[in-house]
């Protein structure tokens, strides 16, 4: 009997799903996208820029197996369930594995999975769709962008100043980095004092003359007030006021990744891995289940089916006072995907039932996850602030303090939010305080803090750049591509880092930019929304960016290579360092007149005698820089290995030992010491 063929771009996920849905279903992983644009045709972009931007897809490295798998699958299926991820990648994907296994119309339905749980997926099943072709446009388009901007931008710098990559939101970020250090470079502090009376119980800090604000910009200055204070202060004012504060949203993906930054410590790329395997299924001995729900999304909505029963559960564990309302955003919805927040899946998967089948950081992230949903359906927390203005001969010092009433959210979110007790004394209006302890301190303004991740995120999130699944990706490129350092887990720029914006500014200002790349942004959004023609935006892009490459490729000045101080032996000509497929190495600047290249000394390590011949086993490196061990009579004795050789033969097949994972183990056979 044929079966319904249900394909999903997990694996994790494929075993979870084919529980749930029994033996009438089969369900394969395509293992993420099987297609991409090819790399052929002119600049290598495989698009055909002169028939409408029309791409040439070919199948990814190593997956034309999974392919002629998944075509078996197919032919022996009388559906097709289309199951890849619920976002505008997802949905492309969904399309490349109709398009390139050559399924009809009629054979297939799309699906989606918003949580892998068994009433959801079941659910999911019952309500199929079909493929949202604006969505498939919308994320074609984005691809094409960045493979055209990327190849092009790339290329030049390479040829130019030898830096290996630009991007179109890639650059953005790095601007925006390069820009935070100009501001610093170019900051001049500014001196500034501050006066405060210090009380057995609180401090009180000089804010106003008479009505005025007062700032001290010179000793000169806070001398001429401490001059004119006596050792009364009289309390002016005292005001106390009932204060609400309300809980956050719930997450949203870069709310999540900057959370966990500030929180728990984790890059972006860490977070987006544990929240992918929570999302896909883990193992709590009863059942697979997904913890949470889809974890790319820009939607802080919660369905009913959670509401209600979360609400009802913090009624039950915590009282009928700490259920809050259901938050609604007031900002413009600019939700690119209609996904729920993530969320927990059931609110009764508390961290601590489950905390037995997670790893530390599945449950540090997992806890958050948790407690931020479980608090933004919580009544807002109580405090009474108590502010107190005292006056010392005109000049005005205030103290506050906050007294805690009713805990609200803060009952689980505390962990994540500070919410100490500052209590003051009783103090009555017209009341004489004395004291003679005035501390005056001098200060200085300080320059705009370099960005940690969590505030780039947070930036780019509000600029409107880029798609927050694509930060962590975005951050771990201009670390790899060596433009930025990490310093005290903020980020520095690098020369090449600086020097990569400068020229992209020089000849791209009015392209890679906030502006453009926001507005870009808006367009691909019109496009999954129907209301904008893809190749129509790709056109009028690209009608202003290729005049700019080529005006860059002939007008931009090529960095000389740096001088190492020697000569060329062959022909008297100045060596330098030039950069090759391999890394750094020192040849003729007089290329391609003289091809001379320098070879590196390298000292050998002597490991041992050779098991096959009189030589020696030294250690040796591939063109890639990976290290083996070799005989010093290659190519005589072609003896190597990967693993570390030792002294020694095996007692039980005679041939020569190795260090392996410690351990000092046979290179044949299963001996081990």
């Amino acid at each position: 009997m044929a079966k319904n063929l249900v394909i999903v771009e997990s694996p994790s996920k494929s075993k979870t799903i084919e529980k749930y849905l029994g033996n009438d279903y089969k369900v394969v992983s395509s293992k993420g996208h099987i297609r991409d644009l090819a790399t052929t045709g002119p600049y290598g972009l495989g698009v055909d820029i002169e028939n409408g931007f029309k791409p040439n897809y070919v199948p990814i490295k190593g997956k034309g197996s999974v392919i002629k798998e998944l075509k078996k699958d197919v032919k022996d299926s009388d559906m097709v369930y289309l199951a890849s991820d619920p976002d505008r990648e997802g949905e492309a994907i969904a399309w490349h594995l109709k398009d390139a296994l050559g399924i009809k119309d009629n054979q297939y339905k799309r699906i989606l999975f918003h949580e892998i749980t068994h009433d959801k997926v079941l659910d999911a099943i019952k309500h199929p769709t079909v493929i949202d072709d604006n969505l498939v446009k919308s994320q074609e388009t984005r691809r094409i962008l960045d493979r055209i901007i990327g190849f092009r931008l790339s290329k030049l710098l390479q040829s130019k100043i030898g830096a290996k990559s630009a991007g179109r939101v890639q650059s953005v970020a790095l601007k925006l980095i390069v820009d935070r250090e100009r501001e610093i470079d170019a900051f001049h502090p500014e001196e500034y004092w501050t006066i405060t009376a210090i009380f057995p119980d609180y401090e009180a800090v000089l804010f106003k003359y008479k009505k005025d604000d007062i700032e001290l910009k010179s000793k000169e200055e806070a001398d001429k007030v401490l001059n004119s204070l006596s050792d009364i202060y009289i309390v002016e004012s005292v005001e106390t006021k009932e204060k609400s504060r309300k809980s956050k949203f719930p997450f949203i993906t870069s709310t999540l990744q900057q959370e966990a930054s500030t929180k728990l410590g984790f890059p972006a790329k860490k977070t987006m891995s544990i929240a992918q395997k929570l999302y896909e299924g883990i193992d709590l001995g009863s059942e697979t289940v997904g913890l949470i729900t889809y974890m790319r999304t820009d939607s802080t909505r919660l369905s009913d089916d959670f509401t209600r029963p979360a609400r009802k559960y913090i009624e039950e564990k915590f009282g009928k006072n700490y259920v809050g309302v259901v938050k609604k955003s007031k900002k413009k919805d600019n939700v690119q995907d209609a996904h729920e927040a993530i969320r927990p899946t059931s609110v009764m998967r508390t961290p601590e039932v489950v905390k037995t089948h997670l790893s530390s950081d599945e449950f540090k992230l997992y806890s958050l996850i948790y407690k931020r949903t479980l608090a933004s359906l919580m009544a807002d927390a109580k405090v009474n602030q108590t502010t107190i203005v005292f006056d010392n001969n005109d000049y005005k010092f205030k103290t506050t303090g906050q007294i805690l009433l009713f805990e609200g959210y803060l009952k689980i979110y505390k962990d994540y939010e500070s919410s100490e007790d500052k209590i003051l004394p009783e103090i009555h209006e017209k009341q004489e305080c004395i004291t003679n302890n005035v501390e005056c301190l001098q200060h200085f303004t300080k320059p705009p803090a370099r960005y940690t991740e969590a505030k780039l995120i947070k930036e780019l999130e509000e600029l409107g750049i880029g798609r927050p699944s694509t930060y962590a990706k975005i951050i771990d490129t201009i670390k790899e591509r060596n433009y930025v350092e990490v310093e005290d887990k903020k980020f520095k720029p690098t020369e090449m880092g600086i020097e990569t914006t400068d020229k992209l500014q020089e000849f791209f200002s009015d392209l890679i930019n906030v502006e453009y790349t926001r507005d870009m942004e808006e367009d691909l959004d019109k496009i999954a929304e129907g209301k904008e023609v893809w190749n129509e935006v790709l056109e009028h892009f690209y009608k202003l960016f290729e005049p700019r490459v080529k005006n860059a490729f002939s007008d931009m000045e090529k960095k000389a290579p740096e001088e190492t101080g020697e000569v060329c032996p062959e022909c008297g000509s100045p060596l330098v360092i030039r950069k090759g497929k391999y890394g750094e190495f020192v040849a003729c600047s007089n290329y391609p007149t003289c091809k001379y290249i320098k070879k590196e000394k390298h000292e050998e390590v002597v490991v041992m005698d050779c098991p096959l011949c009189d030589g020696k086993i030294i250690e040796r490196k591939t063109r890639k820089g990976k290290v083996f061990y070799g005989c010093s009579n290659y190519p005589k004795c072609k003896f190597a290995s990967w693993d570390k050789p030792v002294p020694g033969s095996c007692p039980e097949c005679g041939n020569y030992l190795v260090e392996k994972n410690g351990k000092v183990k046979c290179s044949s056979c299963s001996y081990e010491k």
